[in-house]
């Protein structure tokens, strides 16, 4: 998918790609120092740094490469290896010889390959920029004076490397000569750089927000974030990146968190498929372009501010001709009308004006020329899909189901057995989610614990999930959340005359990935204990355990289907809703090339593996909490990652799109290079127990594009790159353009111009309304693959005066 993320980025305006380095992907396995010391390094495949790097040239664009070492990234254990943790006596991030050692030895590693490569700008390659650390500055005071030392030591390693590029340092204002510290968050206009000499740097600008399993959807309006684009320039800015412009999926267990959804895709202006998201992409692409018409004059001076009024600003960079102004209202609520230059300018609230010229206004970030595209999720329905628009039960086309049962408690030769209850990461090294504790206790029937033949069960966790099995039955499970892992598990259980085995499964979701001494958080049944009844308890937390670290089907592979295994079991029949199942099934991939997902409605929570490859956990019964949501979110005033939340109520990776209500989707996204022509293999590990017969395939399809532009609006901004159309003042302008190669506008749903209200899919005419904007639109776009359509009373007709018309059109493609 590279090539085609990258140019659409550059497409859309962008000069320089951002990426991390992650260490955990890259150095699975620590090498072993014995006569000759060797180190296990993967550079191959999907891991090929320097091949993504060169990517980015062909293309044309820059890369600013962040290698941390650490990267949080809502990434498993920050991006750091499990087995940097067992290195003795080390600590993480702080002034330690142990983590310096490995953190320089990693490092070099990055970058001697990128050099080997020539791919940094002092080798004419296209590194323009290299990150050392990460966002450290939020969380260094708890290090304390070795913090500061390890900060420094940090910088000067990373300068001695001699990459011939500049090293940045986010969030980092005490970063020292040569290092540049930068700003990440949703805003960065009022920051200053510790030194005259440093750029105005924005290594995050955060587009949206991350998602967790049990959590809302978060997203933001793109007219928010085009103002906080327009204010960083505005005040003297020089370079920004977009966190994220294209998240992607946390294939396998890469998730952090805990509890990280496997989308991540950030309400990004590339969705998790790879398609642009409009307006959002569409919009941002304007103010690049925007920006860059005003280049000639931001590169030769510094701004100069004056105030329009309250809340009101003006920018001015002046040099020789050169000039361009940005106005500015900054006040969450009230639009404005100011005069600038002996000139009236009406300022949206919380948005901002560019004026490449000084007079001209070329784009109001809070005014979208740009198309909407909106996208549906269509299953692909078994034989019994009916000619008309009725419901089927969209049905996974498949040549039946195989399964096999994962055994309940400790199966494997390599069990461990001691005292007292041993957490979970020390144990597992984060080989598998699972860890198996068990224990049995002797029931001779006077315990004082018990109740007849029950007895109340008591788990303290630290999470994050718990299921429990008693004499090999299921006896309940209990979770914990992104905002608090802990679990602590009460219920009331059955034992039998004799020994009784209790099994406990405790699972994880993604380690923790932020904050001081991340590394030191964690998880597993830590206790207590206890069995308790009406006269006395029994503390289990003591006694002897035996533990086995993951799933017997992990160790046999069953998720690889290279490896035939006696465990499966092909039946007409197969056990639905039981915990601990493998489910194994062909398919054939999906014609065309359209983004593919499977929608895991009726499952519970597991992983998948399509042809052994996993496409992360999926975890359809975790919902979102019923309130905290808005149907539409306001973009003015401040943004915050709670302020504009959809999807309550529902699974987390929910999506419903389209016209249709049943298209409510738990979908995960399968990329089409992880499949083959012919048979494919999906595997799937349920936890919780589920019916996979429910399971279907979804395709993402365009399903309108739409505009909807105002008289008020500017005039579309690649107007101003014609010196024909920018002598004749165009004015604003109304285009439509089809998603994909080949297609043409097929039909015009809807169009109005006049007052009409609504969103893409659902716009209504408003009292004022022409009568031959229809016409007028279909004689333009019909038969092509995209039109422009002047918003004007002479083109549209005059169905009201003396009120701001606007035309609004949904269109279909073909």
């Amino acid at each position: 998918m590279w090539p085609g993320l990258i140019q659409k980025a550059k497409d859309g305006g962008l000069d320089v790609i951002e990426t991390y380095v992650f260490w955990d992907i890259h150095e699975p396995v620590r090498g072993q120092a014995q006569v000759v010391v060797t180190w296990q390094y993967d550079f191959e495949g999907r891991k090929d740094l320097a091949a993504f790097v060169k990517a980015v040239a062909d293309a044309g664009l820059y890369v600013h490469l962040r290698i941390g070492p650490y990267v949080c990234a809502e990434w498993n254990y920050g991006g750091f290896p499990l087995w940097l943790h067992f290195i003795p006596g080390i600590k993480f991030r702080t002034d330690n010889e142990a983590f310096k050692a490995e953190m320089q030895r990693f490092t070099t590693k990055v970058v001697d390959t990128m050099k080997g490569a020539g791919l940094y700008a002092s080798q004419g390659g296209p590194i323009i920029l290299s990150q050392i650390e990460n966002e450290y500055g939020n969380i260094d005071s708890h290090y304390g004076a070795a913090g500061k030392a390890y900060m420094t030591w940090a910088a000067g390693m990373a300068v001695s490397l001699d990459t011939g590029v500049p090293w940045v340092m986010c969030q980092q204002d005490d970063a020292p000569d040569p290092i540049i510290n930068t700003c990440n968050g949703f805003y960065c206009d009022q920051f200053t750089p510790n030194s005259a000499t440093k750029p105005r740097l924005w290594t995050e600008n955060w587009s949206g927000w991350f998602l967790s399993f049990g959590g809302a959807v978060p997203y933001r309006p793109v007219e928010d974030l085009a103002f906080a684009v327009a204010r960083f320039y505005q005040r003297g800015g020089t370079f920004q990146n977009y966190y994220m412009y294209h998240g992607g999926t946390n294939f396998g267990r890469s998730t952090g968190g805990p509890f990280i959804a496997t989308s991540y895709d950030y309400d990004a202006p590339i969705d998790e498929y790879g398609l642009v998201k409009q307006p959002k992409w569409g919009h941002l692409r304007d103010v690049h372009k925007a920006i860059k018409l005003c280049e000639p004059a931001l590169i030769a001076t510094d701004p100069s501010y004056s105030s329009l009024g309250q809340n009101t600003e003006a920018a001015v960079y002046k040099s020789g001709s050169a000039c361009a102004a940005f106005l500015a209202n900054i006040d969450g609520k009230s639009d404005k009308t100011v005069t600038f230059n002996g000139k009236t300018y009406n300022l949206p609230a919380w948005s901002v004006s560019i004026l490449p010229d000084c007079k001209n206004v070329v784009l109001n970030t809070a005014q979208i020329n740009s198309q909407v595209i909106n996208s549906e999720m269509r299953y692909l329905q078994s034989s019994t899909e009916t000619s008309d628009d009725s419901f089927v039960t969209p049905q996974l086309a498949v040549s039946g189901w195989s399964y096999a049962i994962e055994p309940v408690g400790i199966t494997k030769d390599n069990s461990l057995t001691k005292p007292g209850l041993m957490e979970q990461i020390n144990t597992t090294a984060d080989a598998s989610d699972f860890l198996w504790y068990s224990t049995s206790v002797t029931v001779k029937g006077d315990e004082p614990y018990l109740n007849g033949s029950q007895t109340n069960l008591l788990v303290n966790s630290l999470g994050h999930v718990l299921q429990v099995y008693i004499n090999g039955k299921f006896a309940g499970s209990d979770q914990g959340s992104a905002s608090s892992s802990l679990i602590s598990f009460q219920e009331p259980v059955t034992f039998v005359p004799g020994k009784n085995k209790i099994d406990l499964l405790s699972a994880t979701v993604g380690l923790s990935n932020y904050g001081a001494f991340f590394d030191l958080v964690g998880a597993g049944i830590t206790g207590p204990v206890k069995l308790s009844g009406p006269s006395g308890a029994l503390d289990l937390s003591s006694a002897d355990w035996t533990y086995q670290v993951g799933l017997r089907g992990e160790d046999l592979h069953l998720y690889d289907p290279s490896e035939a295994s006696p465990e499966w079991v092909s039946a007409n029949a197969y056990p639905i809703n039981q915990p601990l199942i493998w489910y194994k099934t062909k398919f054939t991939a999906p014609a065309g090339d359209d983004p593919v997902a499977i929608d895991f409605t009726g499952m519970g929570k597991g992983e998948a593996w399509v042809n052994g490859q996993s496409i992360g956990r999926y975890w359809p019964t975790n919902l979102a909490p019923q309130s905290g949501c808005v149907n539409s979110c306001n973009y003015r005033g401040a943004y915050s990652s709670s302020k504009c939340l959809k999807k309550c109520g529902q699974p987390s990776q929910t999506l419903c799109e389209g016209s249709n209500s049943y298209l409510l989707l738990n979908r995960y996204h399968m990329p089409r290079s992880f499949l083959q022509a012919g048979s494919n293999d999906l595997v799937l590990f349920e936890q919780f127990g589920g019916d996979p017969g429910k399971i279907s395939f979804v395709i993402k399809q365009t399903g309108s594009v739409c505009a909807h532009v105002s008289e008020a609006h500017p005039a579309q901004i690649d107007s101003w790159f014609s010196p024909q159309q920018k002598m004749q003042r165009s004015g604003p302008a109304l285009r439509l353009e089809c998603p994909k190669a080949g297609q043409v506008i097929s039909s015009i749903k809807f169009a109005s111009f006049g007052t009409p209200s609504g969103a893409c899919g659902s716009y209504s005419h408003g009292e004022c309304s022409s009568s031959q904007a229809l016409s007028v639109v279909q004689e333009a776009c019909i038969g092509v693959s995209s039109c422009s359509v002047p918003v004007s009373s002479k083109n549209l007709g005059e169905p009201c005066s003396e009120v701001i018309k606007s035309l609004a059109v949904e269109a279909a493609c073909s």
